[in-house]
């Protein structure tokens, strides 16, 4: 399978790294080796793989050879390419695809390095770092398109700026590169628009890094929402919870007083009815309005103004027997509704949802969370 190909299915497909050292933090696994590496990725659910084949990243052609070697997964190969030789050594390598960095290249190199690789087979995935690179990559009509969070030149971190530029890509396959380390910052690119993510180093620092692979990308994330003090957020992080949700919505008995501190590593959600309106959240759950009620029964969740998911909820203050079967089986989906602990696996095996959402099961008192209940509900639901 062509490395394009394998990261162009339903989902969000994931781009496992091998590489022993960095230069932004230094020697990460030296010692570790292709062999046992690569197998395990696959095992984990690789979609393709990545191999860095630059001595500054401790690694050279040989291990190139050596992962083609034990796996029939696609292969990219990373490192400072710049000619036709580079491409021709990476394929008689076992490469099914080269990374084309535009910071190194001008557009007339990188046209010519695309048009060779095709001619002997390779796909090119050629990576933007910022707004004018991303720009040049359109003009190109870069068929595979990597936005890397980190400046190859400061190895400084902008998340927000690749998030925004992931949003814009009109790639056919977009895929999101660097300091991915939860399932919320690859759900973050995933609801920008990634076809795909490239994690590497956390996985390489993970005692198991197929294991960790695997729990990276596994679904459904976990929600808890109606949270109203710091101390049930920390908890909830804590736990495992990958979105926090706060309600902002006239009448809630959980209504927040804003959006609390929220790491990083997890994505904060306000909650509305009607209106959304600014709070700082990195989504936006709205409910419709319902006469007499605080909300009318399904929602959307949003990022910005696209619409990203369903949110298929139970009847305000009621409940609906068929609430499971009626689902519906395709998109992305949010499943709320009288979660808890005792019920959460058995809806997860029922709907097989994207995300699972519990608020009012998980508390000792209306906008107060019971803390072994959060434990226990994000520990069943993952």
């Amino acid at each position: 399978m062509r490395f394009a190909d394998a990261l162009s299915g339903p989902g969000l497909a994931a781009v496992a790294e091998f590489k022993r050292r960095s230069p932004s933090i230094g020697d990460i696994r030296p010692d570790a080796r292709v062999e046992e590496v690569v197998p395990a990725y696959a095992r984990g659910g690789a979609s393709a793989i990545s191999v860095l084949v630059d001595e500054r990243f401790a690694g050279t052609l040989d291990d190139l050879r050596a992962a083609r070697a034990v796996t029939g997964a696609p292969l990219l190969a990373k490192g400072f390419f710049s000619t036709e030789e580079h491409l021709r050594e990476l394929r008689d390598a076992g490469a099914d695809a080269a990374l084309l960095i535009l910071r190194d290249l001008d557009d007339g190199t990188t046209a010519r390095l695309v048009r060779y690789a095709e001619s002997i087979g390779l796909d090119t995935l050629v990576e933007a770092h910022d707004g004018e690179e991303l720009r040049r990559a359109e003009r190109l009509k870069a068929r595979i398109v990597g936005v890397n969070a980190r400046d190859l030149s400061t190895f400084a971190i902008d998340r927000a700026t690749q998030l925004e530029l992931v949003a814009r890509t009109k790639a056919d396959v977009v895929i999101a590169e660097s300091a991915i380390h939860s399932r919320a910052q690859g759900a973050a690119a995933e609801l920008a628009g990634a076809d795909a993510v490239l994690v590497g180093t956390s996985l390489m620092q993970a005692p198991d890094p197929g294991a960790r692979l695997r729990e990276l990308m596994s679904r459904p994330l976990v929600k808890v929402c109606g949270l109203t003090r710091q101390e049930d957020v920390d908890v909830a992080v804590d736990a495992g919870a990958d979105l926090l949700g706060f309600i902002f919505a006239e009448g809630s008995p959980r209504r927040a007083p804003a959006v609390l501190d929220v790491p990083s590593t997890a994505l904060s959600v306000g909650v509305f009815v009607g209106e959304a309106e600014e709070v700082g959240a990195d989504l936006t759950q709205v409910y419709p309005a319902a006469a007499g009620k605080v909300r009318g029964r399904h929602g959307l969740l949003f990022r910005g103004e696209s619409p990203v998911a369903i949110v298929w909820d139970q009847p305000w203050d009621d409940h609906d027997p068929d609430h499971w079967e009626l689902a519906p089986e395709a998109g992305r989906l949010v499943l709320a509704g009288r979660l808890g602990p005792d019920n959460v696996r058995a809806a997860i095996d029922a709907v097989h949802p994207w995300a699972v959402d519990a608020a009012s099961r998980l508390e000792s008192a209306p906008g107060i969370k019971d803390h072994e209940k959060v434990r226990a509900f994000v520990q069943e639901a993952r």
